[in-house]
């Protein structure tokens, strides 16, 4: 199968179920437009609904969990059929989610968890964001080979799943690995200009030449640390190793260029298996499992990153 194939195949299939959720209307509260694989994802829900026939009222957060909040409430208020929240931290969910409850809306988590019983919730329909900080973290062990590595790392949101998850990973691989030490890790808020002011921060703190890889919780502040990385007269790639999470075109790119090192995939198409799981639901009652686990991948050098760059823009990145 061609890299498009596989791309396509991986976030544009829709299921043989998706007629009988025709006529629905529902609700999705999406984070924000923070990176460029959240943009992605909005751009496949929306794809997949329209493909299906459903009536999709969007909501965006601007990543404050008020908004979403407000949104889920509005969309019960409407008396939707249900609910996709992708959550913009873990926390603070309980009251919301028992009030859709109360309505017999089914609420679906995409990309992100939540702390609230699960009753509350169909499924959730993540990545395992720990394993992808564990095969980031395991990139970096092999690749260094024994040498002692300082590492920088950017961290997401503070509270949310995938910067508490990715960052557990990443420190559970590298355990034991006494040459590799995590010397400085801030918040860049998942953003790529935060990424870029934190990592001059790192540099000035540290000096470029001590830092020897960076670990991004996501490529969007991997882009901006790379900016920054130039600037300070080092190469990335070469100078400092930089692995990060998303697989966004913009990381292929830099791969591509021989700025970046590695990359860890998150599909976008988390609409796909949500949508799929309420149509059989909503059929004949089918319970989905209360985590449907998506699939991931490393990507280095040794792939054709700027093919897959090309590809991958074509997609709604």
């Amino acid at each position: 199968m061609t890299i498009k194939a596989t791309l396509l195949a991986s976030a544009l299939i829709f299921s043989p179920l998706a007629a009988t959720a025709a006529d629905l209307t529902i609700g999705f509260s999406q984070i924000g437009s923070e990176s460029g694989w959240r943009a992605a994802e909005t751009t496949v829900t929306k794809q997949e609904a329209e493909a299906r026939g459903i009536n999709l009222k969007f909501a965006d957060a601007q990543q404050k969990q008020e908004n979403q909040i407000s949104a889920l409430r509005s969309f019960i208020a409407q008396g939707v059929d249900a609910i996709l929240v992708a959550p913009v931290v873990a926390t603070g969910w309980d009251e919301v989610l028992e009030e859709a409850q109360d309505s017999d809306i089914p609420v679906i988590l995409l990309d992100r968890t939540v702390d609230a019983p699960d009753n509350l919730y169909l499924t959730a329909v993540t990545s395992d964001l720990v394993h992808e900080g564990s095969v980031a973290g395991q990139w970096l062990v092999d690749d260094v080979a024994g040498a002692d590595c300082r590492i920088v790392e950017l961290q997401g949101t503070t509270g949310s799943s995938p910067a508490i998850d990715r960052k557990a990973g990443f420190e559970k691989a590298i355990a034991g690995h006494e040459n590799l030490e995590i010397v400085r890790s801030q918040t860049g808020d998942f953003t790529r200009s935060q990424g870029k002011v934190v990592m001059e921060s790192f540099l000035k703190a540290e000096g470029g030449k001590n830092i020897c890889a960076l670990y991004a919780h996501n490529d969007d502040m991997a882009v901006g640390a790379i900016q920054a990385i130039k600037e300070a007269g080092l190469k990335p790639g070469e100078d400092i190793r930089i692995v990060a999470i998303d697989a966004v075109p913009d990381a292929h790119l830099a791969i591509a260029n021989g700025e970046m090192n590695a990359t860890i995939e998150l599909t976008p198409n988390m609409a796909g298996p949500a949508l799929d799981a309420l149509a059989a639901y909503l059929a004949d009652g089918t319970t989905p499992p209360k985590w449907i686990q998506t699939e991931s991948r490393l990507y280095t050098a040794a792939d054709d990153n700027q093919a897959i760059y090309e590809t991958k823009k074509g997609l709604g990145y």
